[in-house]
Parts: structure tokens; C-alpha cells; sequence
């Protein structure tokens, strides 16, 4: 019997239950949460200890930790816990930069090899990496290249909506009507992605504090990570950005949220000033490496 069924009021959780819990999400993800947080743990995973049939905060801890479908139920709980506000064409400065200004760099950069990846590390449902895809398709700078556009998330949910490549209307508050009709055809459930955008992005669940499992993504000339480090603590910041310097071929560009830097983070990188905005970028070195992994 859950709560909801029986009429009783659900359980509140108290600091030792939440403390318990920010330290497991911790643990498993790194994302880190701090006392304020309290509230947002109560109300998102309230509703999953009712569903569970749970008598507390305590035992949904000791679900996660023991009980066989743990393991599915912590991928929920995290999915609950992070907020995925996002659209296509999100932060149009940046992306503006991006076009005007990296792709034409990476199009000479990578003349030889005619090869181009790109990564969105935490791109949540997908608007990030099919924006990316259609700005790349508007450049016209990449006839016939291999070009690979790479979408990784946390949360399973996310990354099968993103496959999927079906969105409704909350996706386009920023979308003019031209590249709309330009890059989705509407069906009754929604708007969808054109083939011809989807056959570029490619989208897989991974941790961004797994190093090992983040080398199935290969070497890539431009990394998006925006608006992802807010969620971690000093030190798992320091081991995404470690993970995304490691990713990028040298000359490769990092590019953050508005609001996010490296600073206190990492030295490893160049600040590049662009009309619109500043990405960070690997040194370049004598020769570079074009090997492509897959995700």
C-alpha cells in the first residue's frame, strides 16, 4: 500500500536521511548538494518513496543501497535531483561564435583529415547536439566530411529522448520559423528531427566522473559543457575538466556556460577572445592526432 492510496500523509525527511542521501548521489555521481538543498531532496524523492510503498527517507536509502533494482532506482533518483532546462539554440551569443568563428578555424584546421567531432558532455534531452548538427549543416563548410556529433548524459531518460528526436513546443522558444521548417517535419506527436540532422548526432548514457568509460567517446575538436559543472563540488570539477582536456585534440575548443569559467580549475587551457564571447582552447602541438573512438 502506498501513501497516496492509503490517505496518510508521506514522510518527511529528516537532515540524517538527507545527509545519507546527497553523500550516495555524491558517491555515484559527484554531484554535489549542499544544506539548502534539504527541501528539493523532500519534495523530488518524496513522490518515489509513496510510489516504492517506503515508510521513510531511511528505507529508500536502504533500498538504493541493497535492494536489487538499487542501482535503476538511483539513475531515477538522479534524474529527479537535476534540473534539465534546456531549448534549441540555447545562449544564441555563443553559438553565434561558434559559427561565425570556430567552425571556419576547425574547416581549415582539419582540411587534411576532413574529419569533425564534436561533443555535448551533459546535453540532457538533445536540443544541444541537434542545434550543433543544424549549425554545422547551415556553415555549408564540411562537404562530404566525417562529421560526428556526440551527446552524452547521466540520465538514461534523457539520452532516449534525445534518440528519439521528437520535441514539442517548450523546445523552440528560441527557433525561427525558418530553420523550424528547414530541420523538423510535425507529426501528431510532435516535432521531429529531419534525418538529415540525426544522421550526425550520436548519444550515449556516461558519467563525466568515469575517465575510463569517457575515452569510448574518442578525440574531439570541440567539447560543449554548459551549464554541468554547477552541480559539482571544487574537486569532481577538476576531474570533468581533467576529462574533457584529455578528450580534445590539441587546438580543440572548450566552450562553458555563461556563467561558468575555469578559474581555480585548470591552467592547461588558452583563453580565446571571440566577438561574442570566450571559449578556452588545448595548445596546439607539432603534429596532431586525428584517431576517432565511438560512443
Amino acid at each position: 500500500m502506498t501513501f497516496g492510496s492509503s490517505g496518510e500523509p508521506r514522510p518527511r525527511m529528516v537532515s540524517k536521511e538527507f545527509l545519507l542521501l546527497r553523500d550516495m548521489i555524491y558517491e555515484h555521481a559527484g554531484l554535489s548538494f549542499d544544506g539548502d538543498a534539504m527541501s528539493l531532496f523532500d519534495r523530488r524523492l518524496g513522490e518515489r518513496v509513496a510510489a516504492l510503498g517506503l515508510r521513510s527517507f531511511n528505507d529508500y536509502y536502504k533500498y538504493l543501497r541493497f535492494n536489487a533494482r538499487g542501482a535503476v532506482e538511483l539513475e531515477e533518483a538522479i534524474e529527479r535531483l537535476t534540473t534539465k532546462e534546456t531549448y534549441f539554440f540555447r545562449q544564441e551569443y555563443q553559438l553565434r561564435s561558434f559559427a561565425g568563428e570556430l567552425l571556419p578555424r576547425l574547416a581549415m584546421q582539419n582540411s587534411d583529415s576532413k574529419r569533425l567531432c564534436i561533443w555535448s558532455a551533459g546535453c540532457s534531452t538533445g536540443e544541444e547536439v541537434y542545434t550543433l548538427g543544424m549549425l554545422v549543416r547551415e556553415s555549408a563548410l564540411f562537404p562530404s566530411w566525417e562529421v560526428r556529433i556526440i551527446g552524452s548524459d547521466i540520465c538514461k531518460s534523457s539520452i532516449a529522448t534525445a534518440r528519439r528526436g521528437v520535441y514539442q513546443a517548450a523546445s523552440f522558444r528560441v527557433t525561427s520559423d525558418v530553420l523550424r521548417a528547414r530541420y523538423f517535419r510535425e507529426e501528431a506527436d510532435g516535432m521531429h528531427v529531419i534525418d538529415d540532422v540525426k544522421q550526425l548526432c550520436h548519444f550515449g548514457q556516461l558519467n563525466l566522473l568515469d575517465g575510463g568509460r569517457s575515452s569510448m567517446v574518442g578525440r574531439v575538436d570541440v567539447v560543449f559543457c554548459r551549464n554541468v559543472l554547477i552541480y559539482f563540488d571544487l574537486r569532481s570539477r577538476r576531474r570533468v575538466i581533467d576529462t574533457l582536456l584529455e578528450r580534445l585534440l590539441p587546438g580543440g575548443y572548450l566552450l562553458l556556460g555563461h556563467s561558468e569559467s575555469l578559474l581555480h580549475l585548470s591552467t592547461a587551457f588558452e583563453l580565446v577572445h571571440l566577438r561574442e564571447d570566450l571559449v578556452y582552447r588545448k595548445p596546439l602541438i607539432n603534429q596532431r592526432c586525428d584517431g576517432r573512438g565511438r560512443l
